[in-house]
């Protein structure tokens, strides 16, 4: 988060990021359960979580699966060397698979790493990974100039910046 940023956090904006970075609870009202732990209204919950992604305080509000918990024990990352005036065209082509769990456009470490499309792939075991790739390889055609698959060996925390509690 910026310096521009955390000065725009009041002190109940603070109290509402440091309930919600750990996850939001797993209730069926979490925005009002929320809101009876930090002592504001669920509608004001809301409107200020809004008002937090919109200025990109927060980046995204979103479910962060354990994907071996769920099934997926093979996860491979797709790299690929396609033409920097295509990769726009085809990294949404590619990230609006179903099986693509994430997509992006990274810079080219040439001349050891060529790769500048990057999408994610899960599956239940590697040769599944790989026939997703083989899918994104139909797509992509003739604008492959080269691939790979980089599979995960393990399993990290997935967490992002958090923001302690102020000790005053």
């Amino acid at each position: 988060m910026s310096t521009q940023a955390a000065a725009i956090l009041d002190a109940t904006d603070r109290r509402l990021v440091i309930a919600t970075q750990n996850g939001l609870p797993l209730v069926t009202r979490p925005y009002h359960q929320l809101a009876e732990a930090i002592g504001i209204a669920p509608e004001e919950v809301m409107v200020r979580l809004t008002r937090l992604l919109e200025s990109g305080v927060i980046r995204r509000i979103g479910a962060v699966p354990n994907h071996y918990a769920i099934g997926y024990t093979a996860n491979g990352m797709s790299v690929w060397d396609v033409p920097d005036e295509r990769i726009d065209e085809l990294g949404v082509r590619v990230g609006g698979l179903d099986f693509v769990t994430h997509c992006y456009h990274r810079p080219r470490r040439l001349p050891e790493w060529p790769y500048n499309l990057f999408a994610m792939v899960h599956g239940g075991s590697r040769a599944e990974v790989l026939a997703k790739v083989a899918s994104i390889a139909e797509i992509i055609g003739s604008d492959c100039r080269s691939h790979d698959v980089l599979f995960s060996t393990g399993i990290l925390k997935k967490t992002g910046l958090r923001m302690a509690a102020r000790q005053e």
